[in-house]
């Protein structure tokens, strides 16, 4: 009973904290589809209303979600005992794994590309305006990845747990 219970509180902590990360990059997209990179003028004024926005709402939240959802789905995996055959891509736990390397990706994605130049953007690092705005592009497009690879990323851990293995028998 209790293995039961642990697997079901990881399933939800997985489940929550995969809404909240990938929720964060879909309200980004949803709310804001019109974005574009910051532009000079944005960046001559760091109390102007555009930037102080932007610096107020990046409280990276989402950053520890991605971490908190990986570590609960590998650990979901390990205590099934079947963390090898998805790191395999094993037969029916094929798209399982798919999705896990998808996810590995989406976070490693978000602590090393856009969370460093994500700093430089928001003033947390110092840097130059024309870095500034460098960095803010590549924020913006390392974002708009992980939301396209959010997709697939579904998809297969949806069809991992919802017969999707036997397209891969």
């Amino acid at each position: 009973m209790e293995a039961a219970i642990f697997d079901l509180l990881l399933r939800w902590v997985h489940f929550l904290a995969g809404l909240i990360w990938v929720g964060h990059n879909y309200s980004s997209v949803v709310q804001r589809p019109t974005y574009r990179p910051l532009c000079a003028e944005d960046l001559s004024n760091d109390d102007s209303p555009r930037f102080q926005a932007l610096l107020h709402r990046e409280h990276g939240v989402f950053r520890w979600a991605s971490v908190v959802t990986w570590s609960a789905g590998l650990l979901m995996l390990w205590h099934r005992g079947t963390l090898g055959g998805a790191l395999s891509l094993h037969a029916a736990l094929a798209p399982i794994g798919i999705g896990m390397y998808i996810g590995t990706l989406m976070m490693l994605n978000a602590w090393f590309v856009l969370w460093p130049h994500q700093q430089k953007v928001l003033g947390l690092v110092p840097a130059t305006i024309a870095e500034r705005l460098r960095c803010s592009r590549i924020s913006h497009l390392s974002s708009r990845t992980n939301t396209m690879l959010s997709l697939p990323l579904l998809f297969f851990m949806a069809a991992g747990a919802h017969g999707g293995a036997y397209l891969f028998k």
